[in-house]
């Protein structure tokens, strides 16, 4: 119960800022101040900071948001890095004729690479 009435406080507090630049915003363009930003942003600064029960669902809303924008955006952030960065990066390796994992040595038994310099037992490292 304590941590919801945080919640609802740490909500009401980030959308009076949220809406307090949405009402200030328009000033840099040399426009008008938005009335309804700055009247919900004042709305949310009371609401936050009497921990009322009213911004429970909505900040239940907005937590659910949250949980779904997590679901979508890190496959499709992770497929453009993959299709963007990685399939560019391995299209010209394989141009380049480049054998960076050493596969194409079949003459070895095995994959292992031999060190040059002993670094001792491995026992007590520390």
């Amino acid at each position: 119960m304590k941590s919801e009435i945080n919640s609802n406080k740490s909500f009401g507090i980030l959308f009076f800022i949220v809406f307090l630049i949405v009402g200030f915003w328009p000033l840099l363009k040399s426009g008008d101040i938005r009335i309804w930003a700055l009247i919900s942003s004042f709305i949310f600064l009371i609401l936050g900071l009497i921990n009322s029960r009213l911004l429970t669902p909505l900040n239940r809303s907005w937590m659910k948001l949250g949980e779904l924008l997590g679901k979508i955006v890190p496959p499709i952030v992770m497929a453009a890095i993959f299709f963007l960065v990685l399939t560019p990066m391995s299209f010209l390796v394989r141009i380049f004729g480049k054998d960076l994992l050493n596969l194409k040595s079949t003459n070895e038994i095995t994959y292992w690479i031999k060190r040059d310099k002993n670094v001792g037992s491995m026992d007590r490292q520390f």
